[in-house]
């Protein structure tokens, strides 16, 4: 039977509605229906006037005659095994050629669930092709999932440094600190420099709600000019009260600047908040102006204290952690977002932006113009840092470099040091000693055989000193004796050895002569005795000794005034027993092997 184009019209009318809203296999349902309805020719015409084939059309018909409406299982809108099987289905060591290819680009942790490769769907799927198989992007991503790979982003998680062993023990020393100010009511404040950004028509991230044609036009290329100013932000976030502030400076990031920005904060707002303020806790990184190590950050921190009359407690994050400082993910990602897609051609739209920084949990930002001159390379003093040092900072007991207190009222300065006990005996100088007449020999010959003694002293005294501390040194050498006796130098030796020789004396005379102590003496000349002998080391030819008995400091000068010669002898010390003297300094020594 035909079907009348008026009929069809119909048709294709209520066809055209229903094709919007029913699913395929409501659609092949109800144009099966409408095709009984009509008898004879009825899958023809509903197919000319659906623009379906009469397949479909039949199909719906034959699903109505042959099981009703409930031959499908719920859900399904084809029977189980409809459609194309999959690729690797159909070819055989598909899987095994892609998992090979992907092997040549895959990263990961092979002791984690998940991997990546960093070839492309489409430069997998031709390598394939080129390999003989046929296998479009689509099947090559449903395999590489379904073989544990998926698309990953990079992660901001590793440490430019090695971790300190005492890295979450800062963390925690931080966080209780920070919870002690907020209880105590005391000002606490995060501050960091942002990175520094460039004036001008330079293009940066982000997009911005703009009418159609009408976009943000900058620059194609972000070279700067000569003229090119660029800003650095310094900011100031108060942890309890969610402010933050921002000083934007031209000059150069240094350390007078950013404790200038602390200033210009408590100037227009930590006064007015904490007006019974009696500390300040400033948590900072352990790099750039405000480094653990800059001195001038302490400098320019302790001139800060005693002008606001607040002692500032001073916290740095480990090196290489500044992320986890609080300015960071609370204030500064946000002027970031505000500053996105905006051109900052001038200190006012770089200033305004900040200014309009909001979040929902109450965020709001304040930003001033800092203008003042900050020359860099400038250096402290050893001297202002001995005074720091004694009378303005109070380094913690854990991690003193990295925890410390400035104080507003400075210690009083420490003393002088110890001098010279009164009545430590002195010494005659070498130039007084070396005389024929003391010595019997000229002075050339002091100095020569000085000179032969030199590298077998040098030996001698280095396994001397080996023995006696079992191991190497390990502290810088001293000048002085710990009793405060001067020790003895190689000429030294020489001359006790030759005034013991020449004129007789008496081992308390030359020890008066030398300043030291007896027993030195009698070291110096057997030491001294054993190198010549051991290093066959001749003596010079010497004068004959005098013939008079010299025991008393005035005998001595008595015969030295028979040479012209002017000698000014201490007198000899009386004798303390050895019981009675000062006990011995403790010297570090090298740990024994």
């Amino acid at each position: 039977m035909a079907v009348s184009e008026d009929v069809l019209a119909v048709l294709a009318a209520k066809f055209a509605v229903m094709r919007q809203v029913a699913d395929e296999r409501t659609w092949r349902v109800y144009l099966g229906s409408e095709a009984r309805a009509l008898g004879r020719g009825g899958i023809t015409a509903v197919a000319r006037a659906s623009g379906s084939s009469e397949t479909t059309v039949a199909a719906g018909v034959a699903e109505i005659e042959a099981a009703g409406l409930d031959g499908l299982p719920p859900g399904r809108s084809r029977r189980p095994g409809a459609g194309r099987p999959p690729a690797e289905d159909t070819q055989p060591g598909l899987t095994a050629a892609l998992l090979e290819l992907a092997e040549e680009g895959t990263c990961g942790d092979p002791d984690r669930v998940f991997t990546w490769c960093s070839l492309s769907l489409r430069e997998l799927a031709g390598r394939l092709a080129q390999r003989g198989f046929s296998c479009g992007k689509d099947a090559v991503g449903r395999i590489l999932h379904g073989q544990g790979y998926q698309l990953r982003a990079m992660a901001k998680v590793l440490e430019g440094k090695a971790q300190h062993p005492d890295r979450d023990g800062q963390f925690r020393h931080i966080h209780a600190r920070m919870e002690a100010a907020l209880a105590a009511g005391e000002p606490a404040a995060s501050v960091d420099a942002k990175c520094k950004e460039t004036l001008g028509q330079y293009a940066r991230a982000g997009r911005t709600w703009r009418p159609r044609g009408d976009p943000v036009r900058a620059r194609d290329h972000s070279f700067a000019d000569k003229d090119t100013v660029r800003i650095i932000p310094y900011g100031v976030y108060d942890i309890a009260a969610n402010t933050g502030f921002i000083s934007v400076g031209s000059s150069g990031n240094t350390a007078a600047f950013a404790v200038n920005a602390l200033r210009l904060w408590w100037r227009h707002e930590g006064r007015a908040r904490y007006p019974h303020a009696t500390w300040l806790l400033v948590t900072c990184d352990a790099g750039g102006g405000n480094g653990a190590a800059c001195w001038l950050w302490k400098d320019q921190l302790a001139v800060l204290a005693a002008e606001l009359g607040l002692d500032i407690l001073v916290c740095h994050f480990p090196p290489g952690t500044s992320k986890w400082n609080k300015i960071e993910h609370r204030c500064f990602c946000h002027i970031t977002r505000s500053w996105c897609g905006r051109l900052l051609e001038t200190i006012a739209d770089a200033i305004a932006g900040i200014n309009a920084t909001t979040t929902r949990a109450g965020l709001t930002c304040t930003a001033v113009t800092d203008d003042a001159d900050y020359p860099t390379g400038i250096k402290v003093s050893d001297e202002r840092r001995r005074y720091l040092s004694d009378c303005v900072l109070d380094r913690d007991g854990f991690h003193g470099e990295w925890n410390y207190t400035i104080r507003h009222q400075p210690r009083p300065a420490p003393g002088p040091e110890p001098g010279p006990e009164p009545g430590r005996p002195g010494r005659c100088p070498q130039q007084m000693l070396n005389q024929p007449a003391l010595t019997g020999m000229d002075p050339g010959g002091i100095t020569a055989l000085t000179t032969a003694l030199q590298v077998p002293f040098g030996a001698a005294r280095a396994a001397i000193c080996y023995k006696r501390r079992g191991g190497p040194r390990v502290t810088t050498p001293r000048s002085t004796a710990p009793h405060g006796t001067q020790r003895l130098d190689l000429t030294d030796h020489v001359l006790a050895l030759r005034l013991r020789i020449h004129l007789l004396l008496p081992v308390t005379l030359v020890a008066a002569m030398l300043g030291v102590d007896p027993t030195t003496v009698s070291h110096a000349t057997s030491l001294t005795r054993r190198l010549l002998s051991d290093n066959a080391i001749p003596l010079p030819p010497a004068a004959p000794p005098p013939g008079i008995p010299l025991r008393t400091p005035d005998d001595l000068r008595q015969y030295a005034a028979t040479a012209a010669i002017i000698l000014d002898v201490p007198e000899i010390p009386p004798n303390i027993p050895k019981h009675a003297r000062r006990p011995r300094a403790p010297t570090r020594h090298a740990p024994t092997k």
